[in-house]
């Protein structure tokens, strides 16, 4: 299973952008799925996560109302959409995947089977 994040990129605050992250390997419906960053100098935090047929959403709070998570099953992708972009977001953003059903812990790193390698945001002020 692999996980290919890409989309990021400078932006200047309050702009967008959208991350995409395709999966291969195996069947993109079995996985549960999760968006984390990690600044430097940080823990990785969680960000936002999705189920697998459902599509029910997660968004950490500091994210409301300006990201959104969603997914395509016929392209075996998940995006994250980021709209008023703050130097705040700045990070390295990683795709994570779960085998089968999202569980309450769906904030926790731990809850995922695989990982993308990352792509990175910076917001300039």
């Amino acid at each position: 299973v692999q996980l290919q994040a890409s989309g990021g990129g400078l932006v200047r605050a309050g702009g967008s952008l959208r991350l995409p992250c395709a999966i291969s390997g195996r069947t993109f419906a079995m996985y549960s799925m999760g968006w984390f960053r990690q600044a430097p100098g940080k823990e990785r935090e969680f960000v936002a996560a999705i189920t697998r047929t459902t599509g029910s959403t997660y968004l950490a709070d500091s994210v409301k109302g300006r990201f959104a998570i969603s997914r395509d099953n016929a392209k075996n992708t998940v995006y994250l959409q980021m709209n008023s972009l703050s130097p705040e977001d700045t990070a390295a953003y990683y795709c994570a995947a779960k085998i089968g059903p999202l569980t309450s812990g769906y904030y926790d790193t731990r809850t995922y089977d695989y990982w993308g390698q990352g792509t990175q945001v910076t917001v300039s002020s």
